[in-house]
This record gives structure tokens, C-alpha cells and sequence, in this order.
């Protein structure tokens, strides 16, 4: 935990569209602890079933403590000895003092008068107030009810002397505890509410009661209230405010309406919001990774559905003065909807695997069917028992009937035509037909102020044309209409501005204008516009655009420095950058749509308005551009670091990323880096290995020395996903794999030095490294081999490598394998449990070594095919061609892992097949690893078991 925390402390140093560290910082105590919780609670759970069998007529007051949760306090309170560790960053260095602070309060026996504890606080203390990561640890446990206020009394905890804590420290005023004894929602205790997190679960519910029952001002600052740091920085009540917020954005039906629209439409200032709250990269983040995803999906839908069916006849004045429609309702709504799932990504980078080439992973219907599969097993009383104690009393679902995509009949309509507009060029503009009049009032309000001579964009028959030309305030008046009709008309009218660009009927200046109108009169058109000029990218069909600065803005006063900056980065891999030629005979060119898309983005102001519709945008533009012939991702970081310069950081290091997704050898090199950057093999990098030098400290130019390599880990973690023949990246990872073993035992040290140390009088001394080191080398490489496979390819890789990619490795002869010949054996010993550690650890990523769950229901049958090679290999009926050595080691390697990490997995194997490994291993003299094999292998083993006692005479 404490490494995750040095992790996070990274985000900061690139600047860009990522989550703040005290965003960061604050959703892993909150889901850290959540996790610890449930483990715990299920030791506790057993514990008290065990208690209540066996003192039945005892005293059952006494609780019992398992062993899990002293463990943590073992944990905790070993974390004092490592303080260089412990340092918080400087953002979250006031959460870590009051912390701290709140420790030292309760030993001296004082009760702030306030009953919250803020920074302003701090300062009337004469004693230091200091706090750590471990203060804020220990605090996110005992809001869990982990731990008690015992803690505080652990030795050296409380770090300052109690009495010297004044008598009386008074607590915030205004803020929560006021609140709580029934002052109003005036304007400074509303931005008290929204500066700081709420303390407790009872608090927040107290804002929930106001956000439905209260008056419509006081709504909509609970509203306000609930999407502030209650929602970012509450790490101690963040599920229960991520829940809160998604019943909010579904009010109940009012019991006296009776209108004939949605009852939402009289929410509408309300849910905006809320909506313009949540979504932030920060929030987006949160409700992610406390898995409310689907459910807040599913809130979102029918918004959608109702406010982009409403023509924007009616307005809302909110608190600031500012208008809103139901078009800004629909947009701010659809544009959140969208970010919850892959929308960002261009069609090729759907291709991966056996991924079909259409659509992504997480698809709108995804996000309904897990919403209704979490809100059917809501309340299980099996299952969810100790998680309902702990939620709010508002959080059950206020109904938990399934929605499916044909209740939404437009959303589904818009989604059919997205997937349309991807698979196949866009055809279907009937003229004269309502959406082909729609289209030319759409050009019309666009292209306003440009005289086009009478000719129309669209294509027209003679009874259609007289109307492609009309008056601004005419367009305006014939698009009162619903959004959802308009988006249907948008990939038409982005089709006509791209194709009279193309053809020089609008100039590229016109056409960015023109679009960034577009954008302004409904912004959630900026979905369809990325979605339309993505397919376009990837079909390849328009011409180049020259990014000269005549026609299309240039990025040659920024190029040559974001390629030194892209050495930099990767300089620790070895890998080369193509050069970035400039001149006149190597001008830089974007295909047309992206230069399109490019040059709209740069449009937009960076104001916290524009940021909810640029983080739509902005990771489609990086993916698509990533994907783009080199050097596209460059052009595109030059031009906006000319816009931008404190996201330099961000943006080269996305281009350098561009490197690997365009050539093989590159990601293959940097695998190799990643293999000896952990195991300290690495020449170029003066580091001891080990995760810190795989994932680094973190990269940017604030820095002392500016930018500098990134640790090749962290890039894998940046660009695996570019992988597309993830089947050839398992044969890379294995053999990358084996021969990193072969320079852990020669010590790295090539051949001919090998050679001619051999000749020398030290020659029984060379290149040896103890067997005991070796080990422990070979177990790191292994767990980091099936952590890229894992991270890779998955479960289906995992279940391809066991089944399929192993066994044809010992069959097949190998010229890289490594053989007997040097250090007696022990290079082939140490490949053979090398690849045993590497088959287990692989498993048990992607199964876990419990009982199989219903996600790893493949897992008996991928491990009984593996354990039939087995038994038919060490049967000899199949041939192997690897070395002897390598194949003893990884069978017993393999079956001593089975028995002492996942004995759970043996159960699911057929015995027979069992029996007969266990045979093979007698014949190598293994008897008692056979007899331990056959003893985790259940109730039908042990007549095989107790006939091998009786053979061996043990």
C-alpha cells in the first residue's frame, strides 16, 4: 500500500487530463481499507460461527480476535521503522498534520469544541503537528472500524507530549457539525460543506435529506455539497457519497404529478448539477474503481433518453445567473454517459486477439446488463449481509427492475448509427427527406458567415436545392429541434464540410469554424464528430493535409523538441526513435479528418466549461493519433504545447509512446529492458533492480535535469495495449525469459569472457553465482514474466499459454534452449523451474488459488489438460525435445507449487491422471512429492496414496 501510495505521487509529475494525487491518494485509503474490511470480516464472521458452536451455555460477551487483524496491527506498526517511505506528498501533508493531530487531541483527554478537526486548527497548537502516510492509514481503519482509538496508544505513535495540547481548541465554524445542530445552508456553509469532506456516514445522510426534501435553493447547493470534497476527498464516507449521488441523479416520481412529460424535466437545474459535478477525470476515476459504473449508467440513460427528446423551448435559470436548456441537459448528460465506457477508442484499437473489429469491450449494453446483474444480487443475504450494515439506509437501489437498451428507443437508435458510421462509409441522406432538411440547417448555421455562392454542401436533386441555402435566422428557427435529431443529421453534415474542404469549396480555416460552432450550439455533437472523423482516420480514403501554417496550423517550432524530449524517455530501453526529417522535401502532413479534429481541439478555451467536453475529446485524439503512421502523436503533442505549455509533459510522453505501436522490435526491446532493469542487469541504469528501479520514481521536467528516461515499466504499462499479436508476445516474454535465467547463472556475463575466465587460475570461480541467490533471481523473473502475460492478453492468454504454449515449448526443439553443458546443469535446472514458476504465477493471476469461482470456470479443464501432458510425457508416450535437466526441474517445481500454493486446484483434476504423475515422480525418486501430491487430491486419492505408503514402506 504504502508503494501504491509513492506510485500516485507520480500522476503529478506529468500534468495533464489524469486524476490529482489527493484524488488518488484518497480512493486508495478508501477502496484499500474497503478490501482489508472484507477480508477481515470474513475471519471474523467464521470466527464467531466457531465461538457460538463450541460456548454454548458460556459467556458470549468476549469477541474474538482473528488472526488476520493482528496481523494488520503487526503490520502497521512495523510500517514506523521505514519513515523514508512514510513522507506524504505535499498536497495531502495537511490530511496526513490533522491526522496526526487528531491522535495526539484524544490522548490529552480534549474534545474540540467543533467536533471536526480542520487546518485552521492546527495553527493554535504550540506543538508539532506533523503527520505521516501511516497517520492516514491508521485513521482510514479505524473510520472502517478496523481498528479502535487503541491505536493512538501504540508505542511511539503520538510523536508530540499530549500536555502540551492547550485546553480548549475550537473546531471549524461554519461547517458539518453546525449543520448537524440545524444551521441553514447560508453561502459560507455551503462553501465550508464543499471545501471539506464530510466526517461521517450520518453527516452525509443529512445532506441527502436536504438534496429530497428540501427547499429548491437548498437542493441545489446539497447537490453542489455532495459533488465537492465529500465526493473526492471523503475517503472515510466515499462509497457511501458515490451512492448517494447516483439515487440523486434518479429522483422518485413527486406524489402530486401529474403532467403529461417526464416527471426529470422538473429536476432539470437540479441533475445539471450533478451532472456538471461528476464529471471530472477525478470523479469519473472514483465511481470507476467503486465499481458503480453500471448503476451510474443506468442513472444517466434516462436523462438522456427524456432531455434529448425535449426541443429547447424551455430554459433554467441556475444560481449563478447562467441559462441552460434542455440541449445543455442532454449534453452534459450524454457526453458523461459516453466516458463510461470505450468510446474514446478508434475502431483498430478494438482489433486484438480474436476482438472483433467492430465495437469495444465495455459497450452501452455491457454497462446495462452488469448494472442489473449487481442490482439482482443487491441484498443477498449470503453474500452482502455485513456490506448492507455498512452502507447508508438511502443507498438500496429505488428499483431493482432490469432496463435493457429498448427502453431507450433514441439512445439505441444513436448507438446503431455510431456502430453504422464506423463499419461502413456513410451513405443513407435521403433529399428532401426531414433529416436532409436538418442537415443543410445545420450547414447553413455553421457555414453563416461564408457567401457559398449558391452551392449547396449536400448532395441535392432539383427538388430539393432551392432550400440549401438559407438565412442564418431561418437555420436558427428550424433548429428548435429535439438533440437527438440533430445528432442523427451531424455525420451527414460532417461528411459534406470534410468532402468541400477536400475539394476546395471551404477553406481548412472555415471548416475549423465551422465546427467549433457546431460544438457550441450542442456540444454533444462532439461525440459524433469523434466518432465519424476516427472511422475516417482509420479507412484511409482522404487526402493528406499539410501542416505548413498557411492552411493548417504548423508544428515546427515545437517538433525537434519534443523528439530530443522523446530520447530522453526512452533512453533506458535501447530503443531507437525515428527521426523526425524537417524541410521542404519531408513537409508534415495529418490525414485530413485528423487534422481536422486536431485543429478543433485547439479551439477550445481551457476553462473547467470546456474541460468536461475535452476530456471527451482529448484521449480519442491521443488514441487515434497514437494509431496513426509516425511521426502523427509528435505533430499533434508540437501543436498543442504551443497552446498548452505546462501539458508538455503529458503530451511528449504520449508520443513516445507512438514508438511502439508501429514496430515490434521495439516493444520486444523494451520487454527485454523491462527483465533486466528488475533483476539489476542493466548496464545503462546504475540501480539495484527491484520493482522501484522496473516502475521508477516518476519523469518530467520539473525534475532537477529536466526530462529524463522513464523506467521501462511504467512504459509497458503504457503501451501493452498496442499489442496486437499477443500470441507472439508469449513466446517473446517465455524466451526473453529463459535467457535472462542464463545470464542469472553465468552472473551476465557474455561467452567469450566466460571462456577465457574458464582458462585462468580463478576458473572454478567463474561466472558462479549460489544456487540460493539464483533462486530467488529466477522466482522475480518469473513473477514479472507472468505479470506481462497477465497484463498482456489476460485470462485467454493465461489458459493459452498452460494449455497450448508450454507443452509445445518441451516438445519442440529449441536453439536458444538452454542446456547442461555449462555451470554443471545448473543454467537448464534453473529454466526448468523457471517456467514452473511461470506457469503457476500466471495461473494464479488470472484464476486465484481458491475454489474455482464462476469467472475462472475454464480452469479445470486448461489444468487437467496440462497435468495429461504430464502424465503422457513422464508415460512416454510423448517425445520431448527439450533438455532432460529442464524438464525434471519444471515437473517438480510445478507439482511442488500445486501442493504448497494452490492445493485447491489438485480437486479439479481427475485422478487417474493424478495417479499417473505421481508414478513418473516415483520413478525420479520424488516419492514423497508423488505422496503429497496424491494427499491434497481429495477423498478419491487416498486409496492411490495409502498404495504408495504401503510400496515405499514410509
Amino acid at each position: 500500500m504504502i508503494y501504491c501510495f509513492g506510485s500516485v505521487q507520480e500522476r503529478n509529475s506529468s500534468e495533464g487530463p489524469v486524476p490529482r494525487l489527493d484524488t488518488c491518494l484518497c480512493m486508495l485509503l478508501s477502496i484499500t481499507t474497503l478490501a482489508v474490511v472484507n477480508i477481515i470480516e470474513e475471519e471474523d464472521i467464521s470466527l464467531i460461527s466457531e465461538t457460538e458452536r463450541s460456548s454454548i451455555g458460556q459467556r458470549k460477551d468476549v469477541q474474538p480476535v482473528g488472526k488476520l487483524r493482528r496481523d494488520l496491527v503487526s503490520s502497521l506498526q512495523q510500517l514506523d521503522d521505514f519513515e523514508g517511505l512514510l513522507i506524504p506528498p505535499p498536497p495531502v501533508s495537511s490530511l496526513a498534520n490533522q491526522a496526526a493531530a487528531k491522535a495526539m487531541i484524544f490522548l490529552s483527554g480534549i474534545t474540540v469544541s467543533g467536533g471536526h478537526l480542520d487546518g485552521n486548527c492546527l495553527n493554535d497548537m504550540p506543538v508539532n503537528c506533523s503527520g505521516n502516510l501511516r497517520d492516514l492509514i491508521v485513521e482510514a481503519c479505524i473510520a472502517r472500524n478496523v481498528l479502535d482509538t487503541s491505536a493512538y496508544m501504540w508505542p511511539g505513535y503520538v510523536k508530540g507530549r499530549s500536555n502540551q495540547v492547550p485546553r480548549s481548541i475550537s473546531g471549524q465554524m461554519p461547517g458539518w457539525s453546525s449543520l448537524m445542530k440545524g444551521s441553514s445552508l447560508s453561502s459560507p456553509m455551503v462553501s465550508a460543506l464543499v471545501s471539506t469532506p464530510a466526517s461521517s456516514l450520518v453527516e452525509i445522510e443529512k445532506m441527502y435529506e436536504i438534496a429530497v426534501t428540501g427547499s429548491d435553493d437548498e437542493k441545489m447547493s446539497a447537490a453542489t455539497i455532495f459533488c465537492g470534497a465529500s465526493l473526492t476527498r471523503g475517503w472515510n464516507i466515499q462509497e457511501h457519497t458515490v451512492c448517494l449521488i447516483t439515487r440523486l441523479l434518479s429522483p422518485a416520481v413527486p406524489t402530486d404529478f401529474s403532467g403529461s412529460e417526464s416527471h426529470l424535466i422538473g429536476y432539470a437545474p437540479f441533475l445539471n448539477v450533478l451532472l456538471v459535478g461528476i464529471s471530472s477525470i477525478d470523479c469519473i476515476q472514483i465511481f470507476s474503481l467503486h465499481g458503480m459504473v453500471p448503476q451510474l449508467a443506468g442513472s444517466l440513460m434516462p436523462i438522456c433518453e427524456v432531455f434529448g427528446s425535449c426541443a429547447p423551448t424551455m430554459s433554467w435559470t441556475l444560481a449563478t445567473g447562467e441559462k441552460i436548456s434542455s440541449h445543455a441537459v442532454f449534453s452534459n448528460a450524454f457526453t458523461l454517459l459516453l466516458k463510461l465506457w470505450r468510446f474514446d477508442q478508434p475502431p483498430l484499437e478494438n482489433v486484438s486477439g480474436d476482438v472483433p473489429p467492430v465495437g469495444s469491450h465495455i459497450t452501452p449494453e455491457y454497462l446495462l446488463l452488469a448494472r442489473n446483474s449487481q442490482l439482482a444480487s443487491y441484498g443477498n443475504p449470503l453474500k452482502d449481509q455485513n456490506k448492507i450494515k455498512r452502507l447508508s439506509r438511502f443507498s438500496s437501489p429505488s428499483s431493482r427492475e432490469p432496463i435493457f437498451m429498448d427502453s431507450f428507443p433514441k439512445l439505441k437508435c444513436w448507438y446503431r448509427q455510431h456502430q453504422e458510421c464506423i463499419a461502413s462509409i456513410l451513405s443513407g441522406l435521403v433529399p428532401g427527406s426531414p433529416v436532409h432538411y436538418i442537415v443543410e440547417a445545420v450547414l447553413n448555421m455553421m457555414f453563416r458567415k461564408i457567401n457559398m455562392g449558391g452551392q449547396p454542401l449536400t448532395p441535392t436533386t432539383s427538388g430539393s436545392s432551392s432550400s440549401s441555402v438559407s438565412g442564418a435566422d431561418d437555420s436558427c428557427l428550424r433548429l428548435k429541434l429535439p438533440a437527438w435529431d440533430i445528432l442523427e443529421a451531424v455525420p451527414f453534415v460532417l461528411d459534406a464540410s470534410l468532402t468541400a474542404c477536400a475539394h476546395g469549396r471551404l477553406s481548412p480555416r472555415e471548416l475549423t469554424t465551422g465546427l467549433k460552432d457546431l460544438a457550441d450550439f450542442l456540444p454533444a455533437s462532439l461525440a459524433t464528430i469523434v466518432s465519424y472523423f476516427s472511422a475516417e482516420v482509420t479507412r484511409g480514403l482522404w487526402k493528406p493535409a499539410f501542416m505548413n501554417g498557411t492552411d493548417w496550423p504548423s508544428p515546427a517550432a515545437n517538433l525537434s523538441m519534443v523528439e530530443q524530449q522523446i530520447n530522453k524517455i526512452l533512453a533506458a530501453t535501447g530503443v531507437d526513435v525515428p527521426c523526425l526529417a524537417l524541410g521542404v522535401n519531408s513537409p508534415m502532413t495529418l490525414p485530413l479528418p485528423l487534422a481536422a479534429l486536431v485543429s478543433l481541439t485547439i479551439t477550445f478555451k481551457l476553462d473547467r466549461a470546456s474541460d468536461r467536453f475535452l476530456n471527451l475529446v482529448g484521449p480519442a485524439l491521443t488514441h487515434l493519433g497514437t494509431g496513426c503512421p509516425w511521426p502523427c502523436m509528435s505533430i499533434i503533442a508540437a501543436l498543442w504545447i504551443q497552446k498548452v505549455k505546462r501539458l508538455n509533459d503529458f503530451l511528449v510522453f504520449s508520443a513516445s509512446r507512438t514508438v511502439f505501436h508501429h514496430n515490434t522490435d521495439a516493444v520486444v526491446q523494451l520487454l527485454r529492458a523491462c527483465f533486466s532493469t528488475v533483476l539489476g542487469l542493466n548496464s545503462s541504469v546504475a540501480s539495484n533492480g527491484g520493482v522501484g528501479a522496473l516502475l521508477g520514481h516518476g519523469f518530467g521536467s520539473h525534475f532537477e535535469g529536466g526530462i529524463s528516461a522513464v523506467a521501462p515499466g511504467l512504459l509497458y504499462l503504457r503501451v501493452h495495449r498496442a499489442v496486437r499479436n499477443v500470441m507472439f508476445m508469449t513466446e517473446e516474454i517465455l524466451s526473453l525469459l529463459l535467457h535472462t535465467v542464463k545470464d542469472i547463472a553465468t552472473c551476465g556475463l557474455p561467452a567469450e569472457k566466460l571462456e577465457k575466465l574458464k582458462k585462468t587460475k580463478f576458473s572454478s570461480k567463474y561466472g558462479q553465482v549460489s544456487l540460493a541467490s539464483a533462486m530467488t533471481q529466477v522466482k522475480v523473473a518469473a513473477s514479472l514474466g507472468a505479470s506481462l502475460v497477465w497484463m498482456t492478453g489476460g485470462l485467454g492468454l493465461v489458459q493459452s499459454l498452460i494449455k497450448e504454449t508450454l507443452p509445445s515449448r518441451f516438445i519442440s526443439v529449441h536453439g536458444s534452449e538452454p542446456n547442461g553443458e555449462d555451470s554443471g546443469g545448473v543454467v537448464a535446472m534453473l529454466g526448468g523451474y523457471a517456467l514452473a514458476y511461470f506457469a503457476v504465477f500466471s495461473g494464479i493471476f488470472a484464476w486465484g488459488v481458491d475454489l474455482t469461482p464462476p469467472a475462472c470456470k475454464h480452469r479445470p479443464e486448461v489444468v487437467g489438460k496440462h497435468f495429461e501432458f504430464l502424465a503422457s510425457a513422464l508415460d512416454g508416450k510423448i517425445s520431448l525435445g527439450c533438455n532432460k535437466a529442464t524438464w525434471k526441474a519444471y515437473v517438480t517445481g510445478f507439482v511442488s507449487l500445486m501442493v504448497g500454493c494452490t492445493p485447491m486446484w489438485m480437486l479439479e483434476v481427475d485422478v487417474q491422471v493424478l495417479k499417473s504423475v505421481s508414478k513418473g515422480l516415483k520413478q525420479w525418486n520424488e516419492e514423497e512429492l508423488a505422496l503429497a501430491l496424491l494427499g491434497i487430491s481429495g477423498i478419491h486419492a487416498m486409496g492411490a496414496a495409502a498404495e504408495m505408503i504401503i510400496e515405499s514402506e514410509f
